[in-house]
């Protein structure tokens, strides 16, 4: 990251940073920012917001499309196109009773009446791929063109979409925030309608947007407000 940004100060770009929602490393450097060296839980991976979204799984996919303007990592589209094909082969392959009721009943899960799409079965507790593929040839046939790092990731995204697309909702609304960006030199002791804490917190700072002046400690969501609204939001 030191590198990276080094490179841009000296070409006068805009600084790369990382967001809270794409990399471990954004939010333990967004935290020493903002809380300094005084604050002692200031560098724990655990104080990250979205580590559904922060999977160990998914790194590749998360971070290679960063680094590609730099040419220092490629190859994430192949892994993304697999993880789409295979999602895509769940949501419009069926399963007939026949084939699956006798596996459903030996796991303690309700037997299907009519053909079912292989989608649905996965979701069902107790059911994930290893399990699936040695009752259904046709399955198993598919899934074996595959790197088994691919189906892992498309396996997870299918089960847990529900988790992965909240907590997605959840970042986007925080990104808005990042997006508003704090007058430059702009003079944080005339706000006179926070506390004296914050003024102080934030000039400290000097938060680039209002969704980091909101991650200071000392500054309460009132204080957010304010800026908004000195902001012109």
């Amino acid at each position: 990251m030191a590198g990276i940004n080094a490179h841009l100060a000296v070409r006068d770009e805009e600084p790369f940073i990382l967001k809270r929602s794409e990399a471990y490393i954004g939010v333990l450097i967004d935290d020493l920012v903002n809380k300094g060296t005084e604050e002692p839980y200031r560098m724990f991976t655990s104080r990250a917001e979205y580590r559904i979204l922060l999977r160990q799984d998914n790194a590749d996919l998360r971070l290679t499309p960063l680094l590609e303007n730099w040419r220092l990592a490629v190859g994430s589209n192949e892994k993304r196109a697999a993880t789409v094909e295979i999602e895509q082969f769940f949501k419009e392959t069926s399963v007939a009773p026949d084939a699956i009721n006798g596996f459903l009943e030996s796991i303690g899960s309700s037997p299907i009446r009519q053909q079912v799409k292989l989608h649905g079965i996965l979701l069902r507790p107790n059911v994930d791929l290893a399990t699936l593929r040695p009752v259904l040839p046709e399955l198993d046939s598919f899934l074996n063109q595959y790197d088994p790092d691919y189906l892992g990731e498309a396996e997870t995204r299918m089960k847990y979409d529900g988790y992965i697309k909240k907590e997605q909702e959840m970042a986007d609304k925080m990104l808005r925030l990042e997006e508003l960006k704090i007058f430059e030199n702009f003079d944080f002791q005339t706000l006179t309608s926070i506390s004296k804490e914050a003024r102080e917190k934030l000039s400290k700072v000097r938060p680039r947007t209002i969704g980091q002046a909101s991650r200071i400690s000392g500054v309460t969501p009132a204080d957010v407000s304010v800026l908004l609204v000195h902001m012109g939001r």
